[in-house]
Protein backbone atom coordinates (compact mmCIF):
# COMPACT_ATOMS: atom_id res chain seq x y z
CA UNK A 1 0.00 0.00 0.00
CA UNK A 2 1.37 3.43 -0.97
CA UNK A 3 1.33 5.72 1.84
CA UNK A 4 -0.67 8.42 0.33
CA UNK A 5 -3.37 5.53 -0.03
CA UNK A 6 -2.37 4.26 4.07
CA UNK A 7 -2.89 8.00 4.92
CA UNK A 8 -6.73 8.29 3.39
CA UNK A 9 -7.49 4.85 5.10
CA UNK A 10 -6.10 6.61 8.29
CA UNK A 11 -8.63 9.79 7.68
CA UNK A 12 -11.67 7.84 7.20
CA UNK A 13 -10.91 5.52 10.26
CA UNK A 14 -10.11 8.92 12.39
CA UNK A 15 -13.56 10.49 10.98
CA UNK A 16 -15.48 6.99 12.20
CA UNK A 17 -13.93 7.47 15.40
CA UNK A 18 -14.91 11.20 15.74
CA UNK A 19 -18.47 10.28 14.79
CA UNK A 20 -18.71 7.90 17.23
CA UNK A 21 -17.48 9.90 20.44
CA UNK A 22 -19.49 12.84 18.82
CA UNK A 23 -22.70 10.58 18.92
CA UNK A 24 -22.32 9.36 22.40
CA UNK A 25 -21.37 12.60 24.05
CA UNK A 26 -24.26 14.08 22.39
CA UNK A 27 -26.77 11.40 21.71
CA UNK A 28 -28.68 11.35 24.88
CA UNK A 29 -28.92 15.50 25.42
CA UNK A 30 -30.08 16.05 21.70
CA UNK A 31 -32.77 13.32 22.10
CA UNK A 32 -34.28 15.06 24.60
CA UNK A 33 -34.12 18.86 23.86
CA UNK A 34 -36.36 20.23 21.80
CA UNK A 35 -35.93 22.13 18.20
CA UNK A 36 -36.23 25.67 20.42
CA UNK A 37 -33.59 24.17 22.74
CA UNK A 38 -31.49 22.85 20.02
CA UNK A 39 -31.45 26.41 18.28
CA UNK A 40 -30.62 28.19 21.99
CA UNK A 41 -27.96 25.88 22.54
CA UNK A 42 -26.43 26.65 18.97
CA UNK A 43 -26.52 29.99 19.26
CA UNK A 44 -24.92 30.40 22.24
CA UNK A 45 -21.87 28.61 21.34
CA UNK A 46 -21.55 30.90 18.35
CA UNK A 47 -19.56 33.85 18.47
CA UNK A 48 -21.14 36.98 19.14
CA UNK A 49 -21.20 40.24 17.37
CA UNK A 50 -18.52 41.91 18.12
CA UNK A 51 -16.20 44.49 16.21
CA UNK A 52 -13.09 43.14 14.19
CA UNK A 53 -9.33 42.79 15.62
CA UNK A 54 -6.28 42.68 14.40
CA UNK A 55 -6.15 39.25 16.43
CA UNK A 56 -8.77 37.88 13.90
CA UNK A 57 -5.84 37.71 11.10
CA UNK A 58 -4.21 35.68 12.73
CA UNK A 59 -5.01 31.72 11.76
CA UNK A 60 -4.04 28.84 14.13
CA UNK A 61 -2.95 27.13 11.22
CA UNK A 62 0.93 26.02 10.52
CA UNK A 63 1.33 24.68 7.14
CA UNK A 64 4.29 23.13 8.87
CA UNK A 65 3.23 21.33 11.42
CA UNK A 66 -0.02 20.12 9.10
CA UNK A 67 2.09 18.52 6.67
CA UNK A 68 4.92 16.50 9.18
CA UNK A 69 1.01 15.70 11.16
CA UNK A 70 -0.39 13.83 7.52
CA UNK A 71 3.31 13.16 6.69
CA UNK A 72 3.60 15.02 3.47
CA UNK A 73 7.22 15.97 3.23
CA UNK A 74 6.82 18.33 0.16
CA UNK A 75 8.61 21.11 2.28
CA UNK A 76 10.80 22.91 0.03
CA UNK A 77 9.64 21.31 -3.05
CA UNK A 78 7.82 23.38 -5.76
CA UNK A 79 6.18 22.82 -8.73
CA UNK A 80 9.28 21.49 -10.71
CA UNK A 81 9.37 18.17 -8.68
CA UNK A 82 5.60 17.46 -9.69
CA UNK A 83 3.90 15.85 -12.84
CA UNK A 84 3.88 17.14 -15.39
CA UNK A 85 7.47 19.54 -15.32
CA UNK A 86 9.05 16.50 -13.77
CA UNK A 87 8.52 13.07 -14.50
CA UNK A 88 9.26 9.07 -12.66
CA UNK A 89 8.06 7.65 -9.23
CA UNK A 90 9.77 10.80 -7.21
CA UNK A 91 7.27 12.81 -9.64
CA UNK A 92 4.77 10.49 -8.90
CA UNK A 93 4.96 10.44 -4.98
CA UNK A 94 5.61 14.36 -4.82
CA UNK A 95 2.66 14.68 -7.26
CA UNK A 96 -0.03 12.67 -4.73
CA UNK A 97 1.29 13.88 -1.80
CA UNK A 98 0.60 17.42 -2.65
CA UNK A 99 -2.72 16.66 -4.20
CA UNK A 100 -3.68 14.88 -1.08
CA UNK A 101 -3.00 18.07 1.03
CA UNK A 102 -5.22 20.22 -1.02
CA UNK A 103 -7.96 17.60 -0.72
CA UNK A 104 -7.52 17.47 2.94
CA UNK A 105 -8.24 21.21 3.02
CA UNK A 106 -11.32 20.79 0.72
CA UNK A 107 -12.43 18.20 3.03
CA UNK A 108 -12.24 20.20 6.05
CA UNK A 109 -13.80 23.21 4.40
CA UNK A 110 -16.92 20.68 3.61
CA UNK A 111 -17.41 19.27 6.82
CA UNK A 112 -17.82 23.27 8.09
CA UNK A 113 -19.89 24.11 5.36
CA UNK A 114 -22.03 21.20 7.04
CA UNK A 115 -21.49 21.96 10.54
CA UNK A 116 -24.46 23.90 11.76
CA UNK A 117 -21.77 25.51 14.76
CA UNK A 118 -19.48 26.82 12.40
CA UNK A 119 -19.78 30.27 10.85
CA UNK A 120 -21.53 31.36 7.50
CA UNK A 121 -18.64 33.89 6.85
CA UNK A 122 -15.60 35.52 8.52
CA UNK A 123 -16.60 39.35 6.72
CA UNK A 124 -13.32 41.41 6.06
CA UNK A 125 -13.46 44.66 4.22
CA UNK A 126 -11.40 45.04 1.18
CA UNK A 127 -8.76 46.69 3.08
CA UNK A 128 -8.52 43.82 5.35
CA UNK A 129 -8.51 41.16 3.51
CA UNK A 130 -5.53 42.80 1.45
CA UNK A 131 -3.84 42.28 5.46
CA UNK A 132 -5.12 39.18 5.97
CA UNK A 133 -3.94 37.10 3.18
CA UNK A 134 -0.66 37.93 0.47
CA UNK A 135 -2.46 38.11 -3.07
CA UNK A 136 1.21 39.11 -4.74
CA UNK A 137 2.44 37.33 -7.64
CA UNK A 138 6.06 36.67 -7.17
CA UNK A 139 8.62 36.68 -9.56
CA UNK A 140 10.03 33.27 -8.32
CA UNK A 141 8.22 29.91 -7.83
CA UNK A 142 7.07 29.45 -4.43
CA UNK A 143 7.29 26.67 -2.55
CA UNK A 144 4.38 23.38 -2.77
CA UNK A 145 3.84 24.56 1.31
CA UNK A 146 2.92 27.83 0.54
CA UNK A 147 0.64 27.11 -2.10
CA UNK A 148 -1.32 24.51 0.50
CA UNK A 149 -1.30 27.70 2.75
CA UNK A 150 -2.61 29.97 0.10
CA UNK A 151 -5.01 27.25 -0.52
CA UNK A 152 -6.43 27.13 3.32
CA UNK A 153 -6.51 30.83 3.66
CA UNK A 154 -8.56 31.28 0.58
CA UNK A 155 -11.34 29.24 1.77
CA UNK A 156 -11.00 30.49 5.14
CA UNK A 157 -12.28 34.19 4.25
CA UNK A 158 -14.59 32.46 1.58
CA UNK A 159 -18.43 32.66 2.49
CA UNK A 160 -19.51 28.98 2.63
CA UNK A 161 -22.09 29.35 0.40
CA UNK A 162 -23.13 25.33 1.24
CA UNK A 163 -23.95 26.50 5.12
CA UNK A 164 -27.52 25.71 6.13
CA UNK A 165 -27.73 28.95 7.33
CA UNK A 166 -26.83 30.85 4.23
CA UNK A 167 -29.94 32.15 2.65
CA UNK A 168 -28.81 35.01 0.33
CA UNK A 169 -28.02 33.94 -3.15
CA UNK A 170 -30.16 32.03 -5.82
CA UNK A 171 -27.35 28.91 -6.50
CA UNK A 172 -26.63 27.97 -2.98
CA UNK A 173 -25.61 24.11 -1.80
CA UNK A 174 -22.72 21.98 -1.75
CA UNK A 175 -24.11 18.83 -3.66
CA UNK A 176 -20.88 16.34 -3.10
CA UNK A 177 -21.96 14.43 -6.59
CA UNK A 178 -21.98 17.26 -8.14
CA UNK A 179 -18.43 18.79 -6.82
CA UNK A 180 -16.59 15.54 -7.70
CA UNK A 181 -18.08 16.01 -11.00
CA UNK A 182 -16.74 19.43 -11.22
CA UNK A 183 -13.39 17.94 -10.13
CA UNK A 184 -13.29 15.03 -12.87
CA UNK A 185 -14.08 17.77 -15.30
CA UNK A 186 -11.21 20.07 -14.22
CA UNK A 187 -8.71 17.23 -14.26
CA UNK A 188 -10.01 16.04 -18.28
CA UNK A 189 -9.57 19.38 -19.08
CA UNK A 190 -11.79 18.98 -22.22
CA UNK A 191 -12.78 21.97 -24.59
CA UNK A 192 -16.27 21.33 -25.79
CA UNK A 193 -16.31 22.51 -29.01
CA UNK A 194 -15.60 19.11 -31.08
CA UNK A 195 -16.14 15.52 -30.58
CA UNK A 196 -12.70 14.80 -31.49
CA UNK A 197 -11.83 16.00 -28.23
CA UNK A 198 -14.34 15.30 -25.86
CA UNK A 199 -16.00 12.63 -26.92
CA UNK A 200 -17.39 11.00 -24.16
CA UNK A 201 -18.69 14.84 -22.67
CA UNK A 202 -20.00 15.73 -26.24
CA UNK A 203 -22.40 12.28 -25.62
CA UNK A 204 -23.20 13.10 -22.04
CA UNK A 205 -24.27 16.72 -23.41
CA UNK A 206 -26.49 15.66 -26.20
CA UNK A 207 -28.18 13.11 -23.58
CA UNK A 208 -28.71 15.46 -20.80
CA UNK A 209 -30.13 17.98 -23.03
CA UNK A 210 -32.20 16.18 -25.31
CA UNK A 211 -33.62 14.25 -21.85
CA UNK A 212 -34.60 18.28 -20.86
CA UNK A 213 -36.04 18.98 -24.12
CA UNK A 214 -38.00 16.35 -23.30
CA UNK A 215 -39.51 17.48 -19.98
CA UNK A 216 -39.85 21.20 -21.86
CA UNK A 217 -42.64 19.13 -24.38
CA UNK A 218 -40.61 19.55 -27.19
CA UNK A 219 -39.92 16.38 -29.78
CA UNK A 220 -37.03 18.31 -31.86
CA UNK A 221 -34.93 21.19 -31.70
CA UNK A 222 -31.53 21.90 -30.20
CA UNK A 223 -29.70 23.17 -27.04
CA UNK A 224 -26.44 24.37 -26.02
CA UNK A 225 -24.76 24.96 -22.49
CA UNK A 226 -23.33 28.48 -22.09
CA UNK A 227 -21.70 30.68 -19.35
CA UNK A 228 -24.52 31.61 -17.30
CA UNK A 229 -28.39 32.47 -17.65
CA UNK A 230 -27.13 35.64 -18.56
CA UNK A 231 -25.59 34.51 -21.80
CA UNK A 232 -28.81 32.05 -22.40
CA UNK A 233 -30.66 34.72 -22.77
CA UNK A 234 -28.51 36.99 -25.16
CA UNK A 235 -28.80 33.22 -27.29
CA UNK A 236 -32.33 34.04 -27.57
CA UNK A 237 -32.61 37.63 -28.60
CA UNK A 238 -29.59 37.09 -31.06
CA UNK A 239 -31.55 33.95 -33.27
CA UNK A 240 -35.28 35.64 -32.47
CA UNK A 241 -33.47 38.83 -34.56
CA UNK A 242 -32.11 35.92 -37.01
CA UNK A 243 -35.41 34.25 -37.69
CA UNK A 244 -36.84 37.77 -38.00
CA UNK A 245 -33.88 39.51 -40.17
CA UNK A 246 -32.02 36.84 -41.57
CA UNK A 247 -29.86 39.34 -43.52
CA UNK A 248 -28.74 40.72 -40.17
CA UNK A 249 -25.93 38.30 -40.15
CA UNK A 250 -23.87 39.21 -42.98
CA UNK A 251 -25.12 43.03 -43.61
CA UNK A 252 -25.62 44.11 -40.06
CA UNK A 253 -28.60 46.69 -38.97
CA UNK A 254 -27.96 48.60 -42.13
CA UNK A 255 -30.14 45.47 -43.57
CA UNK A 256 -33.37 46.09 -41.26
CA UNK A 257 -35.52 49.00 -42.13
CA UNK A 258 -37.25 50.12 -38.98
CA UNK A 259 -36.61 49.96 -35.11
CA UNK A 260 -36.75 45.79 -34.01
CA UNK A 261 -38.62 45.97 -30.56
CA UNK A 262 -38.64 43.46 -27.44
CA UNK A 263 -40.81 43.27 -24.80
CA UNK A 264 -40.08 42.36 -20.81
CA UNK A 265 -41.65 42.77 -17.86
CA UNK A 266 -40.57 45.05 -15.42
CA UNK A 267 -39.52 42.08 -12.75
CA UNK A 268 -37.35 40.25 -15.19
CA UNK A 269 -33.88 39.70 -15.02
CA UNK A 270 -31.59 42.69 -15.88
CA UNK A 271 -29.65 40.64 -18.55
CA UNK A 272 -32.48 41.41 -21.38
CA UNK A 273 -31.92 45.23 -21.49
CA UNK A 274 -28.15 44.01 -21.43
CA UNK A 275 -28.59 41.86 -24.32
CA UNK A 276 -30.23 44.23 -26.16
CA UNK A 277 -27.45 46.95 -25.41
CA UNK A 278 -25.30 44.21 -26.55
CA UNK A 279 -26.44 42.86 -29.64
CA UNK A 280 -27.09 46.60 -30.92
CA UNK A 281 -30.55 46.79 -30.12
CA UNK A 282 -30.73 49.58 -27.90
CA UNK A 283 -32.38 49.85 -23.90
CA UNK A 284 -34.74 52.01 -24.87
CA UNK A 285 -35.91 49.24 -27.28
CA UNK A 286 -36.30 46.80 -25.06
CA UNK A 287 -39.33 47.87 -23.61
CA UNK A 288 -40.60 46.80 -20.14
CA UNK A 289 -43.75 45.28 -19.69
CA UNK A 290 -46.07 46.49 -16.38
CA UNK A 291 -46.68 43.54 -13.52
CA UNK A 292 -49.18 42.61 -11.58
CA UNK A 293 -49.53 42.98 -7.52
CA UNK A 294 -47.85 39.42 -7.49
CA UNK A 295 -44.83 40.75 -10.06
CA UNK A 296 -46.83 38.70 -13.01
CA UNK A 297 -46.24 39.87 -16.63
CA UNK A 298 -49.91 42.42 -17.45
CA UNK A 299 -50.59 40.76 -21.32
CA UNK A 300 -52.78 43.73 -21.90
CA UNK A 301 -50.07 45.81 -21.12
CA UNK A 302 -48.19 43.98 -23.28
CA UNK A 303 -50.56 43.62 -25.92
CA UNK A 304 -50.96 47.60 -25.91
CA UNK A 305 -47.47 48.40 -26.15
CA UNK A 306 -47.19 46.30 -28.99
CA UNK A 307 -49.81 47.79 -30.99
CA UNK A 308 -48.28 51.35 -29.88
CA UNK A 309 -44.90 50.12 -31.51
CA UNK A 310 -46.78 48.63 -35.02
CA UNK A 311 -48.83 52.44 -35.12
CA UNK A 312 -45.01 54.02 -34.80
CA UNK A 313 -44.11 52.01 -37.68
CA UNK A 314 -41.64 49.88 -35.53
CA UNK A 315 -41.08 46.10 -35.64
CA UNK A 316 -41.87 44.05 -32.48
CA UNK A 317 -39.77 40.72 -32.39
CA UNK A 318 -39.58 39.05 -29.31
CA UNK A 319 -41.06 38.86 -25.68
CA UNK A 320 -39.68 37.68 -23.17
CA UNK A 321 -41.29 35.82 -20.58
CA UNK A 322 -39.88 34.91 -16.93
CA UNK A 323 -40.84 31.77 -14.95
CA UNK A 324 -39.33 32.53 -11.74
CA UNK A 325 -38.00 36.16 -10.97
CA UNK A 326 -35.29 37.19 -8.76
CA UNK A 327 -36.96 38.83 -6.39
CA UNK A 328 -40.64 37.79 -5.74
CA UNK A 329 -40.47 34.23 -7.68
CA UNK A 330 -43.76 35.24 -9.85
CA UNK A 331 -44.65 33.46 -13.06
CA UNK A 332 -45.41 34.84 -15.78
CA UNK A 333 -48.74 33.87 -17.87
CA UNK A 334 -47.20 31.97 -20.79
CA UNK A 335 -50.31 30.58 -22.46
CA UNK A 336 -51.86 34.26 -22.39
CA UNK A 337 -48.20 35.84 -23.46
CA UNK A 338 -48.25 33.07 -26.55
CA UNK A 339 -51.60 33.72 -27.72
CA UNK A 340 -49.89 37.88 -28.12
CA UNK A 341 -47.21 36.38 -29.95
CA UNK A 342 -49.11 33.82 -32.06
CA UNK A 343 -51.43 36.93 -33.03
CA UNK A 344 -48.67 39.21 -34.01
CA UNK A 345 -45.93 36.83 -34.91
CA UNK A 346 -43.18 37.61 -32.13
CA UNK A 347 -40.16 35.29 -30.77
CA UNK A 348 -41.58 33.48 -27.23
CA UNK A 349 -38.76 33.29 -25.05
CA UNK A 350 -39.11 31.47 -21.38
CA UNK A 351 -36.62 32.75 -19.19
CA UNK A 352 -36.57 30.22 -16.50
CA UNK A 353 -32.86 30.27 -15.29
CA UNK A 354 -34.58 30.55 -11.68
CA UNK A 355 -37.67 28.57 -12.00
CA UNK A 356 -36.86 26.09 -14.33
CA UNK A 357 -35.98 22.75 -11.93
CA UNK A 358 -40.37 22.81 -10.89
CA UNK A 359 -40.52 21.40 -14.42
CA UNK A 360 -38.91 17.90 -12.88
CA UNK A 361 -41.99 18.11 -10.07
CA UNK A 362 -45.37 17.19 -11.10
CA UNK A 363 -46.83 19.26 -8.07
CA UNK A 364 -45.36 21.97 -9.07
CA UNK A 365 -45.05 22.35 -12.62
CA UNK A 366 -48.68 22.72 -13.22
CA UNK A 367 -49.70 26.53 -13.08
CA UNK A 368 -46.71 27.68 -13.30
CA UNK A 369 -45.49 26.64 -16.76
CA UNK A 370 -48.81 25.86 -18.66
CA UNK A 371 -47.81 26.49 -22.26
CA UNK A 372 -44.15 26.10 -21.96
CA UNK A 373 -44.39 23.93 -24.72
CA UNK A 374 -45.78 26.63 -26.99
CA UNK A 375 -42.24 28.73 -26.28
CA UNK A 376 -39.54 29.28 -29.39
CA UNK A 377 -36.86 29.11 -26.78
CA UNK A 378 -36.53 28.65 -23.28
CA UNK A 379 -33.14 29.19 -20.36
CA UNK A 380 -32.66 27.02 -17.21
CA UNK A 381 -29.83 26.97 -15.28
CA UNK A 382 -29.61 23.97 -13.45
CA UNK A 383 -27.23 25.38 -10.86
CA UNK A 384 -29.73 27.17 -9.59
CA UNK A 385 -32.78 25.16 -7.99
CA UNK A 386 -31.44 21.89 -8.77
CA UNK A 387 -28.32 22.99 -7.07
CA UNK A 388 -26.05 21.43 -9.31
CA UNK A 389 -22.18 23.38 -8.88
CA UNK A 390 -21.41 27.01 -10.49
CA UNK A 391 -21.54 27.09 -13.58
CA UNK A 392 -24.30 25.16 -15.40
CA UNK A 393 -26.82 27.07 -17.37
CA UNK A 394 -28.59 25.41 -20.15
CA UNK A 395 -30.29 27.40 -23.65
CA UNK A 396 -33.23 25.19 -25.37
CA UNK A 397 -34.91 25.73 -28.97
CA UNK A 398 -37.97 23.94 -30.05
CA UNK A 399 -36.41 24.63 -33.84
CA UNK A 400 -33.10 22.38 -35.22
CA UNK A 401 -30.88 23.64 -37.71
CA UNK A 402 -31.49 27.38 -36.40
CA UNK A 403 -28.33 27.68 -33.79
CA UNK A 404 -26.03 26.27 -36.38
CA UNK A 405 -27.49 28.53 -39.16
CA UNK A 406 -27.33 31.87 -36.70
CA UNK A 407 -24.02 31.48 -35.56
CA UNK A 408 -21.61 29.27 -37.98
CA UNK A 409 -18.31 30.67 -39.58
CA UNK A 410 -17.29 27.41 -40.97
CA UNK A 411 -13.66 27.95 -39.46
CA UNK A 412 -12.07 25.27 -41.22
CA UNK A 413 -9.11 24.80 -39.18
CA UNK A 414 -11.53 23.44 -36.56
CA UNK A 415 -14.88 22.28 -38.24
CA UNK A 416 -13.72 20.39 -41.06
CA UNK A 417 -16.31 18.31 -43.03
CA UNK A 418 -14.87 15.61 -44.10
CA UNK A 419 -13.38 14.53 -40.50
CA UNK A 420 -14.03 10.56 -40.54
CA UNK A 421 -17.09 11.12 -37.78
CA UNK A 422 -20.34 12.12 -37.71
CA UNK A 423 -19.29 16.35 -37.58
CA UNK A 424 -22.91 17.08 -36.46
CA UNK A 425 -21.67 16.35 -32.97
CA UNK A 426 -18.93 19.18 -33.04
CA UNK A 427 -20.66 21.91 -31.28
CA UNK A 428 -18.77 24.80 -31.40
CA UNK A 429 -19.46 25.96 -34.79
CA UNK A 430 -23.25 26.80 -33.61
CA UNK A 431 -21.91 28.78 -30.45
CA UNK A 432 -20.80 32.62 -30.17
CA UNK A 433 -17.96 31.18 -28.23
CA UNK A 434 -15.30 28.95 -29.31
CA UNK A 435 -13.66 27.25 -26.54
CA UNK A 436 -16.12 26.16 -23.76
CA UNK A 437 -16.09 24.91 -20.36
CA UNK A 438 -17.05 20.97 -19.63
CA UNK A 439 -20.22 21.98 -17.24
CA UNK A 440 -21.77 19.18 -18.54
CA UNK A 441 -20.12 16.19 -16.41
CA UNK A 442 -21.05 17.17 -12.82
CA UNK A 443 -24.66 17.39 -14.20
CA UNK A 444 -25.10 13.92 -15.49
CA UNK A 445 -23.05 12.52 -12.43
CA UNK A 446 -25.49 14.31 -10.35
CA UNK A 447 -28.71 12.95 -12.48
CA UNK A 448 -27.31 9.60 -12.57
CA UNK A 449 -27.15 9.78 -8.85
CA UNK A 450 -30.58 11.55 -7.98
CA UNK A 451 -32.52 10.10 -10.83
CA UNK A 452 -35.09 12.06 -12.00
CA UNK A 453 -37.75 11.21 -9.45
CA UNK A 454 -34.84 12.70 -6.57
CA UNK A 455 -34.31 16.32 -8.38
CA UNK A 456 -38.46 15.60 -8.38
CA UNK A 457 -38.40 15.01 -4.32
CA UNK A 458 -35.59 17.57 -3.73
CA UNK A 459 -37.89 20.80 -5.39
CA UNK A 460 -40.92 19.31 -3.57
CA UNK A 461 -39.06 19.72 -0.20
CA UNK A 462 -37.77 23.12 -1.14
CA UNK A 463 -41.39 24.03 -1.80
CA UNK A 464 -42.36 22.27 1.79
CA UNK A 465 -39.53 24.29 3.09
CA UNK A 466 -40.98 27.67 2.44
CA UNK A 467 -44.12 26.75 2.85
CA UNK A 468 -42.86 25.99 6.58
CA UNK A 469 -40.83 29.47 6.54
CA UNK A 470 -44.14 31.10 5.72
CA UNK A 471 -46.21 29.99 8.81
CA UNK A 472 -43.44 30.49 11.27
CA UNK A 473 -43.51 34.25 9.94
CA UNK A 474 -47.36 34.72 10.02
CA UNK A 475 -47.04 33.38 13.88
CA UNK A 476 -45.05 36.29 15.08
CA UNK A 477 -46.92 39.20 12.60
CA UNK A 478 -45.70 41.70 15.26
CA UNK A 479 -42.22 40.73 14.23
CA UNK A 480 -42.30 40.17 10.48
CA UNK A 481 -44.14 41.84 7.89
CA UNK A 482 -44.30 39.94 4.58
CA UNK A 483 -45.12 41.48 1.10
CA UNK A 484 -45.90 38.51 -0.51
CA UNK A 485 -48.28 36.18 0.88
CA UNK A 486 -48.23 33.70 -1.17
CA UNK A 487 -44.93 33.20 -3.15
CA UNK A 488 -45.31 30.51 -6.35
CA UNK A 489 -41.48 30.26 -5.76
CA UNK A 490 -38.58 29.65 -2.64
CA UNK A 491 -38.19 33.28 -2.34
CA UNK A 492 -39.76 34.65 0.67
CA UNK A 493 -40.25 38.57 0.81
CA UNK A 494 -40.39 40.42 4.40
CA UNK A 495 -39.51 43.21 6.38
CA UNK A 496 -38.03 42.49 9.80
CA UNK A 497 -40.02 45.05 12.67
CA UNK A 498 -37.67 45.60 15.67
CA UNK A 499 -39.29 46.10 18.94
CA UNK A 500 -39.66 50.02 19.01
CA UNK A 501 -42.32 49.77 15.63
CA UNK A 502 -44.01 47.30 16.64
CA UNK A 503 -46.98 48.97 17.97
CA UNK A 504 -46.56 51.11 14.64
CA UNK A 505 -49.19 51.63 12.73
CA UNK A 506 -48.61 50.11 9.08
CA UNK A 507 -47.85 53.42 6.44
CA UNK A 508 -45.12 54.57 4.22
CA UNK A 509 -43.62 56.64 6.79
CA UNK A 510 -43.03 52.92 8.40
CA UNK A 511 -41.72 51.50 5.34
CA UNK A 512 -38.57 53.56 4.73
CA UNK A 513 -37.89 53.12 8.22
CA UNK A 514 -38.00 49.48 7.82
CA UNK A 515 -35.77 50.02 4.63
CA UNK A 516 -33.26 51.87 6.60
CA UNK A 517 -33.50 48.34 9.31
CA UNK A 518 -33.13 45.86 6.80
CA UNK A 519 -29.56 47.54 5.54
CA UNK A 520 -28.52 48.10 9.25
CA UNK A 521 -29.71 44.56 10.54
CA UNK A 522 -27.63 42.86 7.21
CA UNK A 523 -24.54 44.50 8.48
CA UNK A 524 -24.85 43.05 12.31
CA UNK A 525 -25.69 39.88 9.92
CA UNK A 526 -22.44 40.01 7.80
CA UNK A 527 -20.25 40.76 11.21
CA UNK A 528 -21.50 38.09 13.09
CA UNK A 529 -20.73 35.55 10.48
CA UNK A 530 -23.69 33.38 11.66
CA UNK A 531 -26.47 34.37 8.75
CA UNK A 532 -26.93 36.03 5.48
CA UNK A 533 -30.08 36.67 3.91
CA UNK A 534 -30.16 39.15 0.85
CA UNK A 535 -32.26 42.24 0.80
CA UNK A 536 -33.14 44.90 -2.24
CA UNK A 537 -35.26 47.52 -2.86
CA UNK A 538 -38.59 46.94 -6.07
CA UNK A 539 -40.26 48.94 -7.23
CA UNK A 540 -41.86 52.13 -4.67
CA UNK A 541 -40.86 49.67 -1.95
CA UNK A 542 -37.66 50.25 0.26
CA UNK A 543 -35.03 47.63 0.83
CA UNK A 544 -36.79 44.21 2.59
CA UNK A 545 -35.08 41.02 2.98
CA UNK A 546 -35.49 38.23 0.28
CA UNK A 547 -34.22 34.78 1.35
CA UNK A 548 -34.08 31.89 -0.64
CA UNK A 549 -34.43 28.19 -0.02
CA UNK A 550 -32.35 26.15 -2.74
CA UNK A 551 -29.99 24.44 -0.34
CA UNK A 552 -30.60 20.63 -0.06
CA UNK A 553 -29.26 20.63 3.47
CA UNK A 554 -31.67 23.18 4.61
CA UNK A 555 -33.89 21.96 7.37
CA UNK A 556 -36.74 23.34 9.70
CA UNK A 557 -34.58 23.81 12.24
CA UNK A 558 -32.54 26.23 10.10
CA UNK A 559 -35.42 28.26 9.46
CA UNK A 560 -36.44 28.49 12.84
CA UNK A 561 -32.78 29.59 13.74
CA UNK A 562 -33.01 32.24 10.86
CA UNK A 563 -36.01 33.76 11.95
CA UNK A 564 -34.57 33.47 15.77
CA UNK A 565 -31.36 35.44 15.00
CA UNK A 566 -32.81 38.20 12.98
CA UNK A 567 -34.58 39.04 16.09
CA UNK A 568 -31.22 38.71 18.48
CA UNK A 569 -29.43 40.69 15.70
CA UNK A 570 -31.93 43.24 15.30
CA UNK A 571 -34.38 43.64 18.31
CA UNK A 572 -33.13 47.27 19.55
CA UNK A 573 -32.33 49.07 16.27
Amino acid sequence: MSPVSQLVGRRISDCHERGRERRESTGDRRSSMSTGDKVLTARETRTRLQSLSTSSFQGSFDVTDFLADKELDIINKTYKDMFPVQEGAEAEDCTAKFVYAVVEILLDFINKTNNRDDHVLDFHHPSQITKAMDFSLPDVALPLEQLVSDCRAALRYQVKTGHPHFFNQLSQGLDIVSMVGEWLAATANANMFTYEIAPVFIMMEHEVLLKMRDIIGWKEGDSILAPGGSISNMYALIIARHKKFPEHKTHGMKSVRGIPVCYTSKHSHYSMKGAAATIGLGTDNCREVDVDSKGRMRVEHLEALVKQDLEKGNIPFFVNCTSGSTVFGSFDPINSIADVCQEYGLWLHVDAAWGGGLLMSRNYRSGRFDGVERADSLTWNPHKLLGILLQCSTFHLKESGILNDCNTMKAMYLFQQDKHYDVSYDTGDKVIQCGRHNDIFKFWLTWRAKGSQGFEYQMDRLMELTQYQLRRMKESPEMFYILLEDPEMVNVCFWYIPLRLRDMEHSKQKEEELGKITAHLKSRMMYSGNLMVGYQPLDDKPNFFRSIISNQACQERDIDFMLEEMDRLGVDL
